[in-house]
């Protein structure tokens, strides 16, 4: 069986910590190798998903609070990985909150091994396959920067049952701490990769890779011959890409152009668009089968 080392730290100076204090978040990706690089995972919670989805954790860093809680956790991982000792560094959370937004953490901080991405051609063939003759629904993430929309479309994606998101070359990274923590851990839920090999190249080869897997492409932007998103001609698509652009200045024009479709959301009071974040999740609500948990309110959950 495997094993947990609980290793008590005094000092952010451990070397053993540099993931944590040091690296920056390009470090971490580790660009020229990929399959070495890691993200650091913020909370409880989207540690708890990480793990719930197969991710690797190579350590933990929490406050001592937080030990107890997560103690389950440990030994589901000890269980699972029977050939490795995960070190689980512990500290005071005065020495913790040393570390730049780590109250925001709520105490608890992990490293992941960064997963390999799926070629574009082959994860849309995935997500046709498991579809089984559904209807696909794909979102694609056009240049959007701030970390907090992407990790808020994540959300929407998973809660209004997305199949998967495409990132095109000047996405801001999903695994971004923030991303993570803003999304709740969906990053780790909804299935997403890369789309396009460079941005000189965007949005061409973006196109004819969503083109060639049989996808429609609609552009969510103001246009004169765009379409409401209530119109049901959208409804009846089999295998839809919706493209969301980047805040303030929204899709290219080329985007635009290359889109088989344009689509608004029909809005009131002279208002002419929405947040992205806010925007994707009406466009998900719409666009996409609904599931309902069966979600029973309990009083003061929410207290």
């Amino acid at each position: 069986m495997g094993h947990i080392d609980v290793i008590h730290v005094a000092s952010l100076d451990d070397p053993r910590l540099e993931a944590y204090t040091k690296l920056t978040e390009r470090q971490l990706r580790s660009v020229l190798e990929p399959e070495k690089g890691i993200f650091i995972a913020e909370s409880a919670k989207v540690i708890e998903r990480a793990v719930e989805a197969g991710l690797e954790p190579l350590s933990f860093l929490l406050g001592e609070r937080w030990l107890d809680q997560l103690s389950p956790l440990f030994e589901k991982l000890a269980d699972n990985h029977p050939e490795r000792n995960i070190p689980v560094f512990i500290g005071e959370m005065d020495l913790l909150e040393q570390l730049t937004g780590f109250s925001v953490t709520r105490g608890a901080l992990a490293a992941f091994r960064r997963p390999p991405l799926a070629d574009a051609r082959d994860f849309l063939a995935g997500l046709v396959e498991r579809a089984a003759g559904r209807p696909v629904r794909v979102c694609v993430l056009e240049g959007i920067v701030d970390h907090s929309n992407v990790g808020a479309i994540f959300r929407s994606a998973a809660a209004l049952n997305v199949d998967g998101i495409l990132a095109s070359p000047t996405c801001v990274d999903p695994l971004y701490r923030r991303s993570a923590r803003v999304s709740m851990g969906t990053v780790f839920q909804v299935p997403w990769t890369r789309i396009g090999a460079e941005a000189r190249a965007w949005p061409r080869d973006g196109l004819s890779v969503l083109h060639g897997a049989g996808f429609t492409c609609a552009a969510m932007a103001l246009s004169d011959d765009s379409v409401s998103l209530d119109d049901p001609e959208l409804q009846s698509i089999e295998r839809l890409a919706v493209f969301m652009g980047t805040e303030g200045a929204g899709l290219q024009v080329r985007t635009i152009a290359g889109c088989d479709k344009t689509v608004r959301i029909p809005m009131a009071h002279g208002v002419d668009s929405l947040n992205v974040a806010a925007a994707s999740a009406v466009a998900f609500w719409q666009l996409c089968p609904h599931v309902d948990n069966g979600y029973t309110y309990k009083p003061g959950m929410f207290a």
